[in-house]
């Protein structure tokens, strides 16, 4: 028995579609990468300063509208990242801003200098053992939920790019 199959002509009109996204502007001697996952919406290289080791970050995160955590437990996590070379806890040294704005957007800021002890990778018990780091991390309140921006490197490199972040952060918008 032979089956017929009839297809029909289907016109389905194309609509744009856009979503609003952090939009930013990228200071001057930073290098873009190709994002190494697709909860990062962009990576940056800050070059190193002279007599470090290694380049800077810069990432900027997105897990989704309600993912992520809320400020606090972000800021906590953050701090607890850094380790302090004489035992005292990194919340004792922890710089927070939570009323700088950008583009009507708030933004809550922590800067923690120490030793960088972060997970290698998300839930892995290996952890990085970085004397001499430093980390601005951002959290980025925006309507569609929020974004995170994280630099962290040698303290001199993060230095010598503390003016161009302040920069990247002012631009920072939600478009």
């Amino acid at each position: 028995m032979l089956s017929t199959i009839a297809l029909m002509s289907l016109t389905i009109a194309a609509v744009p579609f856009s979503a609003a996204t952090l939009k930013f502007d990228v200071p001057a001697g930073w290098t873009s990468k190709p994002p190494t996952s697709p909860m990062r919406i962009a990576e940056f290289t800050l070059p190193r300063a002279g007599g470090d080791s290694e380049d800077a970050s810069v990432t900027v995160f997105f897990f989704g509208a309600s993912q992520g955590g809320n400020v606090q437990a972000n800021i906590d996590r953050w701090i607890g990242q850094m380790a302090q070379p004489d035992g005292q806890p990194s919340s004792k040294v922890a710089k927070t801003t939570a009323s700088t704005t950008a583009s009507g957007l708030k933004l809550s800021i922590v800067d923690v200098s120490g030793t960088y002890v972060a997970e290698v990778a998300p839930g892995s018990s290996e952890r990085f053992n970085k004397p001499g780091f430093r980390q601005i991390a951002v959290y980025v309140a925006t309507p569609g939920g929020p974004y995170f921006v994280k630099c962290v490197g040698p303290t001199a490199t993060v230095a010598k790019w503390h003016d161009s972040l302040q920069g990247f952060l002012r631009s920072v918008r939600y478009e």
